[in-house]
């Protein structure tokens, strides 16, 4: 059997830039990329601790050290620059790895690991 448990988390990081007339996704620092165990292309859930949104998009690599947290496209509309998300991935794997799995998770400060 396989279950699907949490991989990784960015623990609330700040929107930096909003970006409508995009096709999607989300732009991530590729230093918080790297802590947090994400690759361009994952699927992630973005929970905005101010308005309560939660959605799920895709991750594109952002410039690595500017602490990019960059809404695109729809999910453009789901935050404010400002506000603070949590990104989160998950992981599908056997009941039995999944007990001792440890995902990663990353407090960052200022955007910055």
């Amino acid at each position: 059997m396989l279950i699907e448990v949490l991989k990784s988390k960015l623990h609330c990081v700040t929107v930096t830039e909003a970006n409508l007339h995009y096709m999607g996704s989300i732009t991530i620092d590729e230093d918080l990329m790297d802590a947090a165990g994400l690759i361009a292309g994952e699927k992630v859930q973005v929970v905005n601790n101010n308005n309560g949104e939660r959605f799920e998009t895709y991750v594109i690599r952002g410039e690595r050290g500017t602490g990019c947290i960059c809404l695109n496209g729809a999910a453009a509309r789901k935050a404010l620059v400002g506000d603070t998300v949590i990104i989160i991935s998950y992981a599908l794997m056997d009941f039995e790895e999944a007990r001792s799995f440890q995902p990663k998770v990353v407090f960052p400060k200022g955007n910055r690991v």
